[in-house]
């Protein structure tokens, strides 16, 4: 029999095509080398409804495949207005903000919307951060690395790295 689940975890960024994609997936694979897969349920959002249905940046999905992790991810929103279901991605309403544990976002408009949004919801149980504030170097913001170039998505993918494994350590 299966250990149930005990921890949940959603990453979130403006559009869930870089950076948050980016974390869950080193996420996923850090819990995976652990044999912790079991005791997770891991996912990414966004704040914003502009890619919802998109598959991550081709520059995440290559920086992700340098370091021998695919996604197969699908963005989506996190607390949009109605509920939809397709055949290729979900849109969730206020169940992210009672259902997951932590949510760890990107930067502080990030935070910002997360929180305004999280007290419209009464039973709002998630713990909701800065993944940055995990990072050892101190790095609080993981900058949005869309118009920029490979190194910038290698930056977002170290940073995640750092802030991952710590996160990992303190919530066990």
């Amino acid at each position: 029999m299966a250990e149930p689940v005990s921890k949940s975890v959603l990453f979130v960024c403006l559009g869930n095509i870089c950076r948050s994609p980016i974390a869950e997936a080193v996420f996923r694979k850090l819990v995976t080398e652990q044999n912790l897969s079991d005791n997770w349920v891991i996912d990414s959002g966004a704040v914003s409804d502009w890619n919802v249905g998109r598959s991550p940046d081709p520059r995440a999905v290559s920086c992700l495949r340098n370091h021998g992790i695919s996604t197969a991810h699908k963005a989506r929103q996190v607390f949009p207005y109605g509920f939809f279901v397709s055949s290729t991605f979900a849109m969730v309403t206020k169940e992210d903000f009672a259902t997951f544990d932590y949510i760890l976002c990107m930067d502080e408009s990030n935070l910002r919307d997360l929180n305004r949004k999280s007290n419209q919801i009464k039973n709002c149980k998630a713990k909701i951060e800065l993944l940055g504030s995990y990072d050892p170097q101190k790095q609080l913001i993981i900058e949005d690395p869309y118009y920029g170039n490979e190194s910038d998505f290698e930056t977002v993918y170290q940073q995640c790295v750092r802030c991952c494994r710590a996160f990992l350590e303190k919530a066990c």
